[in-house]
């Protein structure tokens, strides 16, 4: 595989090429009219314009991607995430053209990308689902039988998508009826697929997800966990690895479960499966998504391995390199996606032009990003322009860090996430690890953003050290590979 285009745009598609050109493998980026500024397009070897701004008429392009790659010479497409990464008639198109598809096969995808279909494959295998109907839903008696059945209160969950689209919480009998319509109505019109299905509401739900790697050979390896519980409107905002509550014993145990999900879809290439841990570590599968992960930096700096190469290794048909057993967890990481978008007022999106961009160059500290100052934000795409990702010897260091980082980047002319992430760093629910998906629901006020941070971050040290005595996870003596902590540079 000597040339690769990458059908993406922004702090991924930056990744990708850096990846390969480590690798020694020519880069193409394609473009819409409003990203023609963009990063990506600098540092690739070639870069041409697809269509118009709106995705519709250029990054979910396929056909025309295809016509790109066969007049260029391209041996392979990269995804990325989002787009056409988990369309699986967009993958068979890519295979039917002679092209690799850096990624898994369309069947996966296909299987993978029902909720309903998805829970019925991996029950086969035995991992654990959240108590309910796993078939399509549309008659309200049957769904009241269910709902009393499992117990109130219940999830109305689209079979389709994802993000919260198409998911209502009941509480009550009273209100099933018109969560039912209103969740069918909403999945129609978002992903054309109006089927719906009831699962138990968990209590106090984690969500904690397993990175795979798997190979063309029969080899399915799990890169330990993921902690992606801060979240709004059902989108992550912070993720650490390893989870500050995982004991080794569970941490097989849930790795072993997501390795038959890939079994039970036949999975080649990096995917991650998702699961919701309970008040008593009890976990249920949630879903898997077939890609790499926006979250997976923070998997790299634990592992010392480079996710995008082995993607494209075990597309080129290669098998791994190493073995369960050769896996260690080697100090602690964290991620904050740095969003435009304002926390005081309810995450709204904003765009506007970044007049100032300066961020912390050490040594523990890696942005994947995009931008740069004068760069406009548009209003045509996902709002997240860059991560800030740093590692660190123990959770502990790894918080401290992530403060120092957020403390030493300057970023003016838009609203960003960044003083948010210095809310939950120094928040003593989340330095003791005590938290849940109902983080910002439980503790966030705007007002936090400004008023108390010396009393916050002493209060965060003070429940620190009171919460010493926790298990702590064992770190492997393995250093984590200098490339990704500078990767910056």
């Amino acid at each position: 595989m000597k040339k690769i285009l990458i059908a993406n745009r922004g702090e991924i598609a930056v990744r990708v090429i850096k990846s390969c050109k480590k690798m020694g493998i020519q880069t193409v980026a394609i473009f819409s009219e409003a990203d023609r500024n963009s990063l990506h397009v600098q540092l690739a070897d070639e870069a041409y314009c697809v269509g118009p701004a709106p995705s519709a008429e250029s990054y979910l392009q396929g056909t025309k991607i295809i016509e790109l790659c066969k007049e260029h010479q391209v041996d392979g497409i990269h995804p990325g995430y989002g787009f056409l990464s988990e369309n699986a008639a967009f993958v068979k198109q890519v295979s039917d053209a002679g092209i690799t598809f850096i990624g898994p096969n369309p069947e996966a995808i296909d299987l993978m990308g029902s909720k309903i279909a998805s829970k019925k494959a991996v029950a086969e295998y035995g991992v654990p689902l959240v108590p309910g109907i796993n078939d399509a839903i549309q008659d309200f008696e049957e769904a009241k039988r269910v709902a009393i059945e499992v117990g109130y209160p219940v999830l109305v969950k689209a079979s389709a998508g994802g993000g919260g689209k198409g998911m209502r919480l009941v509480e009550a009998e009273g209100k099933l009826e018109a969560s039912m319509k209103a969740a069918i109505n909403e999945a129609q019109s978002s992903f054309g697929d109006g089927a719906v299905f009831i699962e138990k509401f968990v209590n106090k739900p984690r969500h904690i997800e397993i990175q795979l790697l798997a190979d063309q050979h029969g080899n399915i390896l799990y890169l330990m966990e993921r902690e992606c519980s801060i979240q709004r409107r059902h989108q992550k905002l912070v993720e650490e690895a390893p989870s500050a509550i995982l004991s080794p014993e569970l941490r097989r145990e849930m790795g072993e479960a997501a390795v038959n999900v890939a079994r039970a879809c036949n999975y080649t290439g990096a995917g991650t499966v998702e699961f919701l841990l309970d008040a008593e570590h009890k976990f249920y599968f949630l879903e898997m998504n077939t890609r790499l992960q926006v979250e997976h930096p923070v998997t790299e700096l634990i592992t010392g391995i480079d996710l995008v190469e082995q993607q494209i290794r075990v597309a080129r048909g290669e098998a791994l390199s190493f073995t369960q057993d050769e896996l260690g967890i080697n100090g602690h990481a964290i991620e904050l996606r740095l969003c435009a978008e304002d926390p005081e007022n309810d995450f709204l999106p904003a765009v506007g032009t970044i007049s100032t961009y300066q961020a912390p160059k050490d040594d523990f500290v890696r942005l994947d990003d995009f931008v740069y100052e004068g760069y406009d934000i548009p209003i045509f795409y996902d709002n997240m322009f860059a991560k800030l990702i740093v590692w660190g010897q123990d959770r502990h260091e790894a918080i401290e860090r992530m403060k120092y980082a957020i403390d030493h980047f300057k970023i003016e002319g838009i609203p960003t996430t960044l003083q948010f992430g210095r809310f939950v760093m120094s928040h003593p629910a989340f330095v003791q690890g005590d938290f849940d998906t109902n983080f910002i629901a439980n503790y966030f006020n705007p007002s936090a953003l400004h008023d108390g941070m010396e009393e916050r971050n002493a209060a965060a040290v003070f429940t620190y050290l009171l919460s010493t005595e926790h298990k702590e996870v064992v770190v492997a003596d393995r250093k984590a590979s200098n490339w990704k902590k500078r990767e910056q540079d």
